[in-house]
């Protein structure tokens, strides 16, 4: 299975490793990306990321747009250089948030109207203007427009919906060719939670040389077993030669069950958000470090993570920082869980690529037992 980008390498079952090449480097499969919504992964440094191995993150078209601008950034030579980020970059196109802002946008065949969270200024977003403000950007994967359709949405809402997004997808396409871009754009698949729109995304996305496909509307406010059905539904349509992404998803578990259907890219803010909780992920499970029983606690907070969180300190000391506000807890936290995620894909990719990825799986799921249990049927 061989793109001139993207090759597939190994497989166990239908879980993949592979590789996948960018302007900016090579990135082995499957991978999760740190969230940079604004060019800055919350608490850390671009020095930081590249000791982690973060071999790509993720931005934000909306939110860049907003502040402190497209144009300016590239007039400061792209996102890489403006924010020192070595890595590759994946920008989302912004649709989700411009379509969270249900009271403040309106929709149109040409594009969505929106007033920006920040000031309430009117804008205007279109597919060749979003394709126009990642090209500015430098991302080294550009998405198109389209619309992550409300959870609960019904079945001609989202098929309405859907012949949007695919207009606009293939506005996106034709524009981002014309614009002779270097780059990577991939197609989103939507269809919400209906079986046979779903195929009918796939189908229509596939006829068409997107780089690659990412699947958009999970965890959107269905049950944790709706959106694992729904995963597994759709990546079994997915082509297998192209790099598939499954947007905004997730846990630990949503990561390893999603690889188990063959998706090669996550991104999420979770592990950095619940980092700024108090809420760490172990190699024995999960942990909140603000709990009383980590006040005397002289272990480091995960025995088996090389990370430098759990090189240089104990619980003790972690939890004195957290209860006692002190931004530290905020850095040493997100270093840490960042790191445990980019472990998590890395040792699935090792698990594949010796064929013991079931046993890797099983043994994820032992360490979230009331996760696993909701989503035991389908496995």
């Amino acid at each position: 299975m061989s793109l001139a980008h993207f090759h597939v390498e190994a497989s166990c079952g239908e879980a993949r490793a592979g590789e996948l090449r960018t302007a900016h480097g090579v990135i082995k499969t499957p991978i999760f990306m740190p969230v940079g919504t604004v060019g800055s992964v919350k608490a850390l440094s671009p020095a930081d990321l590249v000791e982690i191995g973060a071999p790509i993150i993720l931005g934000n078209t909306y939110h860049l747009y907003l502040r402190p601008g497209d144009e300016l950034i590239a007039k400061m030579g792209g996102l890489h250089k403006f924010a020192s980020l070595p890595m590759s970059i994946l920008t989302d196109s912004g649709g989700f948030q411009v379509f969270s802002l249900s009271s403040l946008r309106k929709i149109t065949n040409d594009g969505v109207e929106f007033r920006s969270h920040i000031d309430g200024s009117k804008h205007f977003f279109t597919p060749t203007k979003v394709i126009d403000i990642q090209l500015n950007l430098g991302s080294d994967i550009l998405m198109p427009l389209d619309e992550c359709v409300p959870y609960g949405a019904d079945y001609n809402y989202t098929a309405k919906s859907l012949r949007l997004t695919h207009m606009w997808a293939k506005s996106s396409l034709e524009y981002f060719r014309e614009r002779e871009a270097k780059t990577l754009l991939f197609g989103i698949v939507q269809g919400g939670f209906f079986a046979d729109l779903r195929r009918q995304a796939i189908e229509e996305l596939a006829g068409h040389d997107f780089a690659g496909l990412a699947i958009g509307g999970l965890s959107v406010g269905e049950s944790k077993a709706q959106m694992h059905e729904f995963l597994s539904l759709t990546a079994s349509y997915l082509p297998k030669t192209k790099p598939r992404y499954l947007m905004g998803v997730g846990t630990p578990l949503d990561l390893v069950l999603g690889i188990a259907n063959g998706i090669d890219m996550f991104d999420c803010v979770l592990p950095t958000r619940n980092a700024r909780n108090g809420t760490l992920y172990t190699s024995m499970g999960k942990i909140n470090i603000k709990r009383q029983e980590y006040a005397k606690s002289s272990e480091p907070l995960d025995p088996e993570c090389s990370c430098y969180t759990c090189q240089t300190f104990s619980r003790s000391y972690l939890r004195h920082l957290f209860v006692s506000h002190e931004l530290l807890a905020l850095r040493l936290n997100s270093l840490h869980n960042l790191t445990y995620y980019l472990k998590l894909v890395r040792d699935a990719r090792a698990a594949i690529v010796t064929g013991t990825y079931q046993s890797y799986l099983a043994k994820i799921m032992q360490l979230y037992p009331e996760e696993a249990a909701q989503v035991d049927n389908q496995i």
